[in-house]
C-alpha cells in the first residue's frame, strides 16, 4: 500500500477504469459566462446621475466590474445593462445633453455608449494605463481623458478620432476639467501640480505648484474665476483666477499687502504652503492666479472626491471616511449683504466703545475672508465608506446626492439647502441586489433552480433562471452551507463554530448550535441525506443527523440536528468529505495531508501526502474511486482512492486554489484560484479542458448544480458570476490556439512602450496605440492594395489578350469583387477604408509600410475626382503626407500625383464647403421660422385663454345676477 506515492501505481483497479476510459474518445462541451449578479456597484469606478426616459435623478450609473449597471434608484431596480468586454470599468462620465455616457476602462481604452439602445458603437484606444478621468466640455463634442500613464488625451466624439496628446505631468492624472467660455483645459495629478493648457496651441502654459501632496480633485467655480483644490491634507485651497484678456485696458491695482512684508507677494507667501503657483510675468500671458485662502475640512485624510454641482452653487467633498461635507458657494449680492449686515455691527460695536460726547463719524474698515464667501452647509453621513457621489438639483429646488459605498450600497439622500439649518434625509437606498461584504460559500438546490451565496452578515436565495434575490436573512459570518433534503431549509457553518438552521419559507432562524470551538470550515451532507458531517478548526470532526422535535410555537414538528458521534484529530480540520457509498470519510488538516478514515468505525484507513501547503479544497468522485485535492501551493492532485496512490500533479493556478468539485456523474472537475480564474480539468486524461474568466479579484468559492449544467462563482470583487454549459462542443486542439490566439493580442496590446512620466519627446498629434485591432484593419487595407494591383495587372493582361485575337474574350471576375456587387478594384478599396472604424483608421495606416502608400495615393486623387466621401480621403490623405513626408517629397515618382492631389483636394474641398455653408443657412432659416411659429401659436393660446375666462365671468356674473 503507497501512502503518499508520487508516481503511478500499477495494476490497480482504478488504473484499469482509468486506461479504458482513455481508450474513449470524449466529447466534452464548452461552458460560457451566463450572467453577474449580486453585485450593485464594483469600487474602482465612480456613480453618475443619468438622463432617461426624460426623468433627471431617478436614474443612476454605476460600475459592476466590466459592466455598468443602470439603476432606478426610485423603484430599487436593474433597469439596464450597458455590457463590457473584459476589462474594469474604472471611469464614468455622462455627456451634457444626457444621451450619451462615456466609460473608461482599466486597460485605457474608452467606449461610449448610447443610453437610448445601450449600445457602444465609439471605441477609443490611446492610453496605456487605466483612465482615471473623463470629462466632456460644454457643448459635448470633445472629450478629454487623463489616465495613469500621465497623458491626457482630447477627443473628437462626432469624428469619432483623438485630436492631440497633451504630455507633461508626472504622475497618474486626478482631474481634468474644460472651460466653458474659453479653450482652456485645467488638470490636476498625484505629481502635486496643477497645469492649464492652452487647446488652440496644444502647450502647458502654466503649472501651479502651491501643493506639497498630490492634488486629487479641483473644481471652477464663481463663474470660471475661482479654482478650488483638494489635496492630501484636510485645506481646500482657493485661487483666484484673472484672466489677462479682461483686464488689459485696466490699471494693474497695487499687491495687496500683508503685515510683516513689504509686498503682496510675500505675504502670500508666508500665508500659502510651499511655493507660490505665480510666475508673475512674461508667461501670465493668457490668465493669471493667486491664492485667495483656504478652507478647513473636517476630516483629517485626503480629499478622495471633489464635486460642484452644475449651479455651480453648491460644493461637496469627502475623504476615505463615511462623511461627506457640503458647502455653499455664495453669489455677490448675498455676499454684500452679508458685509452689510458686518458693517452695520462694526459700526454699533465701535460706537458703544468709543469716548462719550464725541460725535464724530467712525471709519470702520470690515474685510471679506473666504469663509464668507464659501459658508459650510452640512454634513451627509452615511452607513458606510464613501467610494463616490455624484449632486443634482430636484425640479423641487432639493439638492439630491447619490452615494456608492464601499459595502456594495447605493444611497440616496435629499436637503434643502435654502434652509436655514439643511438636514439631510436618506430617501432610498439600494440593498436587496448583493450582499455588504465578500461572498464566502455557495450551494444549488436539489432541482438547480435556487442558489444559496452567505456572507459575513447575511444569507441569500437567488433564483437562477431570473437572478432575483427572493429571500435575505441575517446570521454569522458563514463560512461553509448547503440546502436540506426537500429543499425547505438551509444549513449554515460559521466562523464563532455555531450551525444555523433556517426556513426558507418563512426566512426566519429555526435554531443556533454551538456546534464547534472554533470556525465550522467545511460540511460534507451524507450520501443517503439522513445526516452531515462538519469540520472545524477545534481539531474535531462531528458527525449529525437530522431529526425531528416539536415546536414551542406551533403544534407541528420542525427540522432539527443532533451530534451523534465526534472525531478528535491532531490539527485543524480544513476541509471534509464523505465518499458517494458513504464507507469513507476524507479529512483534510493543517499539517498538508489529507486522511481518509472508515465511516463506520472511524478507524484510519489512508494518508494522502505530497503538498506542500495545507489542502484547502477536495472531492471525491461519483464512483469512489478517484479523490482530487486542491492545494495552497497552487497544485491540484489526482489520488487513487483504493490505494492511495497519486495518479497526477497539476499545477492548476498562479495562486492558492480555493475550491474544488467533481461535475456529476463524471470525472470531469472545476477549480477556482485566488488567480481569479475558474479551470476545468479531466481526471482520467490529466487534460486542462477550459479556463472560466471574467472575475477581477479572487475567487473564493464556487458551486456546480447537480445536473452539471449551470457553475456560480463568487469573488472579492464582490460579484456573483453564473456559467452555463453549453451544447457546442469543445476541441482541445482548437482551445489551446484560441488561448495562443489571445496570448498574441495581450502582446501586441503590450508592446507599445510603456509609460514614461513626464515624456514630451514626440508628436502630440499621434493620439492611438497598437491593439489587435489596429493591425487587423491594416492588415485588410494591405490585402486591398494587393487585390487593385492584381486585378489592375489582370484587366491589362486581358484587354492585350482581346485586342490580339480582335475579339471580346470573357474575363474571370474575382469572388471577392463578386461579394461586395462586382464593383471594380479600385472601389474595394474604397469600400475597404470605409469599413475601418474612425477611432482605429489613423493607427491603422500608421502600421501601414510605405511600399502601399504610393498606390494608396493615386487611388485617393481618382477617389477625389469622383468627389466620393471627400472628408475621409481628405483626413488619410493628410495623415499619410504628416508620417510618410520625406520619402513622399524624396520620390520623384510621385511628384505629379502629389500635384494633382492638390488641385482636385482644394476644388472638393470648396465644393464641401460651400454644400455644408448653404445647409447651416437653411438650418438657421428653419430655426428662426419655427420660433416664429412658436410665438405665434404661444400668444394665440394666450389670447383664446383670454377669452375664455372673459366668457366664464360674465355666465358667473350673470347666474348670480339671476340667483338675486
Amino acid at each position: 500500500m503507497c501512502f503518499g506515492g508520487l508516481g503511478v501505481r500499477r495494476g490497480s483497479p482504478g488504473d484499469d477504469i482509468r486506461h479504458r476510459s482513455m481508450g474513449l474518445t470524449k466529447q466534452y462541451l464548452r461552458y460560457v459566462a451566463s450572467a453577474v449578479f449580486g453585485l450593485i456597484g464594483s469600487q474602482k469606478g465612480n456613480i453618475v446621475f443619468v438622463t432617461l426616459r426624460g426623468e433627471k435623478g431617478r436614474y443612476v450609473a454605476v460600475p459592476a466590474c466590466e459592466h455598468v449597471f443602470i439603476w432606478d434608484i426610485r423603484k430599487g431596480e436593474k433597469i439596464l445593462i450597458l455590457q463590457g468586454l473584459k476589462q474594469e470599468v474604472t471611469c464614468l462620465c455622462p455627456s451634457p445633453d444626457g444621451l450619451h455616457l462615456a466609460v473608461g476602462y482599466e486597460d485605457g481604452s474608452i467606449r461610449i455608449f448610447s443610453l437610448l439602445s445601450g449600445e457602444g458603437n465609439v471605441t477609443f484606444n490611446g492610453h496605456k494605463a487605466a483612465v482615471t478621468t473623463l470629462k466632456y466640455d460644454q457643448l459635448g463634442g470633445r472629450l478629454a481623458s487623463g489616465s495613469k500613464d500621465t497623458d491626457i488625451i482630447v477627443w473628437d466624439v462626432i469624428n469619432e478620432s483623438g485630436l492631440y496628446r497633451l504630455k507633461g505631468h508626472k504622475d497618474a492624472i486626478t482631474q481634468a476639467l474644460f472651460l466653458r467660455d474659453k479653450n482652456l483645459l485645467v488638470t490636476s495629478g498625484k505629481d502635486a501640480v496643477v497645469k492649464w493648457w492652452d487647446l488652440d496651441t496644444q502647450h502647458c502654459f502654466k503649472t501651479m505648484v502651491g501643493h506639497r501632496t498630490e492634488v486629487w480633485g479641483l473644481v471652477l467655480v464663481s463663474g470660471e474665476k475661482r479654482l478650488l483644490t483638494g489635496a492630501s491634507d484636510s485645506e481646500l485651497r482657493a485661487w483666484d483666477i484673472t484672466y489677462v484678456q479682461e483686464v488689459e485696458d485696466l490699471e494693474e491695482p497695487e499687491p495687496k499687502k500683508t503685515k510683516g512684508s513689504p509686498s503682496g507677494i510675500q505675504g502670500l507667501q508666508e500665508e500659502g504652503d510651499g511655493p507660490l503657483a505665480l510666475d508673475e510675468a512674461p508667461e501670465d500671458r493668457i490668465l493669471k492666479c493667486s491664492k485667495a485662502g483656504s478652507i478647513m475640512r473636517e476630516g483629517r485624510d485626503r480629499v478622495v472626491n471633489l464635486a460642484v454641482d452644475k449651479t455651480g452653487r453648491i460644493l461637496a467633498c469627502h475623504g476615505t471616511d463615511s462623511v461627506l461635507e457640503v458647502f455653499c458657494i455664495l453669489s455677490k449680492e448675498e455676499i454684500q449683504k452679508k458685509m452689510d449686515k458686518k458693517m452695520k455691527k462694526a459700526r454699533k460695536k465701535a460706537k458703544l466703545s468709543s469716548v462719550q460726547g464725541e460725535e464724530e463719524d467712525l471709519e470702520v474698515h470690515v474685510e471679506m475672508s473666504l469663509q464668507d464667501e464659501i459658508q459650510r452647509l452640512t454634513n451627509i453621513k452615511t452607513s458606510a465608506k464613501i467610494k463616490s457621489f455624484d449632486l443634482i438639483h430636484s425640479p423641487q429646488g432639493d439638492l439630491k446626492a447619490v452615494f456608492l459605498l464601499q459595502n456594495n450600497l447605493v444611497e440616496l439622500y435629499s436637503l434643502n439647502p435654502s434652509a436655514q439649518t439643511p438636514q439631510p434625509v436618506r430617501t432610498s437606498r439600494i440593498t436587496i441586489g448583493g450582499h455588504r461584504s465578500d461572498v464566502r460559500t455557495l450551494s444549488f438546490s436539489s432541482d438547480n433552480i435556487a442558489v444559496l451565496s452567505a456572507a459575513a452578515d447575511s444569507v441569500k436565495i437567488w433564483n437562477r433562471s431570473t437572478l432575483q434575490c427572493i429571500r435575505t436573512m441575517a446570521c454569522d459570518y458563514a463560512l461553509c452551507s448547503f440546502f436540506v433534503p426537500g429543499d425547505r431549509q438551509v444549513i449554515i457553518g460559521t466562523k464563532t463554530g455555531k450551525l444555523q438552521l433556517f426556513d426558507l419559507a418563512s426566512g426566519n432562524l429555526l435554531e443556533t448550535l454551538d456546534a464547534h470551538d472554533g470556525a465550522v470550515w467545511s460540511m460534507s451532507l451524507s450520501p443517503d441525506q439522513r445526516g452531515f458531517v462538519t469540520g472545524s478548526a477545534d481539531k474535531s470532526v462531528k458527525f449529525w443527523d437530522f431529526e425531528l422535535v416539536k415546536d414551542k410555537n406551533s403544534t407541528q414538528k420542525r427540522l432539527s440536528v443532533k451530534q451523534t458521534r465526534t472525531l478528535q484529530l491532531d490539527e485543524d480540520v480544513l476541509c471534509v468529505s464523505y465518499s458517494p457509498n458513504q464507507k469513507l470519510l476524507a479529512v483534510s488538516l493543517l499539517d498538508c495531508t489529507v486522511k481518509v478514515f472508515y465511516v463506520d468505525t472511524l478507524k484510519f484507513f489512508l494518508s494522502l501526502y505530497g503538498h506542500k501547503l495545507p489542502v484547502l479544497c477536495m472531492d471525491i468522485s461519483y464512483d469512489g474511486t478517484l479523490i482530487a485535492t486542491g492545494s495552497a501551493d497552487r497544485n491540484v492532485k489526482i489520488w487513487g482512492l483504493d490505494f492511495g496512490d497519486c495518479h497526477k500533479s497539476l499545477f492548476a493556478h498562479d495562486d492558492s486554489v480555493m475550491y474544488l468539485q467533481f461535475v456529476a456523474k463524471s470525472h470531469l472537475f472545476f477549480t477556482a484560484g485566488k488567480d481569479r480564474k475558474i479551470k476545468q480539468w479531466d481526471a482520467d486524461k490529466f487534460e486542462h479542458i477550459q479556463t472560466l474568466e471574467g472575475h477581477h479579484q479572487e475567487i473564493w468559492c464556487l458551486a456546480i448544480s447537480p445536473s452539471g449544467d449551470y457553475v456560480v462563482s463568487s469573488s472579492h470583487d464582490k460579484s456573483l458570476r453564473l456559467w452555463e454549459r453549453t451544447k457546442e462542443p469543445l476541441i482541445l486542439e482548437e482551445e489551446r490556439e484560441m488561448e495562443r490566439e489571445a496570448e498574441y493580442e495581450e502582446s501586441v496590446a503590450k508592446e507599445a512602450q510603456p509609460a514614461v512620466p513626464g515624456e514630451t519627446q514626440g508628436d502630440n498629434y499621434f493620439t492611438g496605440k497598437k491593439t489587435i485591432e489596429t493591425v487587423k484593419a491594416a492588415e485588410k487595407i494591405m490585402e486591398a492594395v494587393e487585390l487593385y494591383r492584381e486585378e489592375t495587372a489582370k484587366i491589362k493582361e486581358h484587354n492585350a489578350i482581346c485586342k490580339a485575337a480582335g475579339k471580346e474574350v470573357p474575363r474571370p471576375i474575382n469572388p471577392i469583387l463578386m461579394a461586395y456587387g462586382n464593383i471594380s478594384p479600385s472601389a474595394y478599396v474604397l469600400q475597404i477604408f470605409k469599413g475601418v472604424k474612425s477611432s482605429e483608421l489613423e493607427e491603422s495606416l500608421l502600421v501601414l509600410p510605405f511600399s502601399y502608400v504610393p498606390d494608396i495615393l493615386m487611388l485617393f486623387n481618382e477617389f477625389i475626382q469622383q468627389g466620393s466621401d471627400v472628408e475621409l480621403l481628405c483626413r488619410c490623405l493628410f495623415f499619410l503626407l504628416r508620417i510618410h513626408f520625406g520619402q513622399i517629397t524624396s520620390n520623384q515618382m510621385l511628384v505629379p500625383v502629389i500635384e494633382k492631389l492638390k488641385e482636385t483636394t482644394i476644388s472638393k474641398v470648396s465644393q464641401v464647403r460651400d454644400v455644408l455653408g448653404f445647409n447651416m443657412a437653411a438650418l438657421d432659416y428653419l430655426k428662426r421660422e419655427c420660433e416664429a411659429q412658436r410665438e405665434v401659436t404661444f400668444f394665440a393660446d394666450a389670447t383664446n385663454n383670454l377669452e375664455e375666462k372673459k366668457r366664464k365671468r360674465k355666465k358667473r356674473e350673470r347666474l348670480i345676477l339671476t340667483l338675486t
